[in-house]
């Protein structure tokens, strides 16, 4: 996610950090920098000079802590404004008082709306709720089925027929109030291209239906057009919100930072995946972090919940620095069950070196062979691994010296940010943020 910007912005602070002061010249400098980053990442370009703007004069106006460098000041200051900019904290979906809850999803064809109707919809029965997903696009001919085979293949109910639009949706209504349904998700029509036809067909089915929420879905690939897109929606129709998709993709996506300003519409949920599971609710703060290249791992807190049965005795043994390579091959092997592991460490604070490292089947497996051609003493103890060793754990697991010292350097960086884990999962446990993790 936002792998350039991100790479961008880590240089800018590798360059700072060798400056004992910041001067309003080094800070010209990296204020320019920071720009650059942000219209290649296509942020929109109002949003830029606002946000530069409110950056120099925070980073001019304050004074420097004496128990952090000026660098790090400046990258909190920067972290702060990006936070503002996304709308400074998380928008949840509004529920009807009175049942059901209506969820008009809307936007332009090749958006991802179908798909994202069965991910809301998931993410929702997961949430305890009784979903009903409806197929009010009779425009596009695949659209129907699609929803259905989705739906199917989630075992959520849905609702199809022929006909007029707003008369499926009403009549979808009418069946949730009998069985008992207490959201509806509607998958709504569709065009290329935003049209005076396709918003006053939008604009009769939001007033005749009422829905509790009105949500623009929006590929983040195409940046500023996204943008546009909602502004053109929000306008013409009135959105409540916004669902950025394929926020996976590292092409641009400066759309998640651009939306919130431009349209006033907060982004509730992002994309990140193919998986009809991919889909989480938007934080901004946890995106600032992913993009200042401090990772999350308060998500990856909430990802890992569901498996870590042994969360505690875990958590004991990293605040003791007990942590060894047998927890860390234990690790990667719940790592593994959580989904693609290149994907999880998006959500890491960890090295580019390390995110480039190929992770596939082989990987694993050469993975536990290193680590099993240790003794037990070294697995426990793998600061005693010296030269010799190394040659013989390479020997006994048919890699290389390098590779050894490639997983040793990798325990490392995960031993590190297993700690940062259980420091923040308590943090957020003491604000009433997460259930308790330890």
């Amino acid at each position: 996610m936002l792998e350039g910007l991100r790479e961008r912005l880590s240089g800018i602070f590798r360059k700072l950090r060798r400056e004992a002061i910041i001067t309003e010249k080094n800070l010209q400098e990296a204020l320019k920098e920071v720009r650059i980053a942000l219209l290649e990442a296509d942020v929109n370009f109002r949003v830029v000079k606002e946000f530069l703007e409110k950056t120099k004069e925070k980073a001019l106006g304050e004074k420097v802590l004496k128990s952090v460098t000026p660098a790090q000041q400046f990258i909190k200051i920067v972290y702060d404004e990006l936070v503002e900019l996304m709308g400074g904290r998380k928008s949840d979906l509004l529920t009807s008082p009175f049942p059901p809850s209506i969820y008009m999803l809307v936007g332009i064809q090749g958006s991802g709306k179908t798909t994202t109707c069965a991910k809301l919809g998931e993410y929702l029965r997961e949430k305890g709720r009784d979903v009903l997903l409806v197929a009010t696009d009779t425009r596009r001919p695949a659209a129907r089925e699609q929803l259905k085979m989705l739906a199917e293949k989630l075992n959520l109910p849905y609702y199809l027929e022929g006909g007029d639009p707003l008369q499926i949706a009403l009549n979808s209504l009418k069946l949730a109030r009998e069985k008992g349904y207490d959201t509806v998700i509607l998958d709504t029509q569709g065009r290329l291209h935003v049209d005076e036809e396709l918003m006053e067909e939008l604009k009769v089915m939001k007033e005749k239906i009422n829905p509790t929420e009105t949500l623009l879905v929006a590929d983040a690939m195409t940046g500023q057009e996204a943008v546009n897109i909602a502004s053109i929606f929000h306008h013409k129709i009135g959105i409540d919100g916004i669902i950025l998709t394929k926020m996976d993709s590292d092409t641009r996506g400066g759309a998640a930072l651009s939306m919130r300003m431009v349209t006033g519409c907060p982004i509730k949920f992002i994309g990140t995946g193919e998986s009809l599971k991919d889909i989480e609710v938007f934080h901004p703060e946890r995106i600032a972090s992913r993009i200042l290249g401090k990772g999350d791992v308060i998500t990856l807190v909430e990802k890992a919940q569901t498996l870590e049965e042994d969360a505690e005795e875990m958590a004991k043994k990293i605040k003791a620095d007990e942590f060894n390579l047998e927890d860390f091959l234990n690790y990667f092997q719940k790592m593994k069950r959580m989904g693609p592991i290149e994907k999880l460490l998006d959500y890491l604070p960890i090295e580019k070196s390390i995110r480039e490292i190929p992770l596939d089947e082989k990987y694993y497996k050469r993975v536990e062979a290193i680590i099993l051609s240790m003794t037990p003493e070294e697995r426990r103890n793998p600061k005693i691994i010296d030269g010799s060793r190394k040659k013989r754990i390479a020997r006994g697991s048919g890699t290389t010296v390098q590779e050894v010292n490639q997983l040793l350097k990798q325990f490392q960086h995960t031993k590190k940010m297993m700690k940062e884990m259980v420091k923040y999962g308590q943090i957020m446990k003491r604000k009433g943020w997460l259930p308790p993790i330890t």
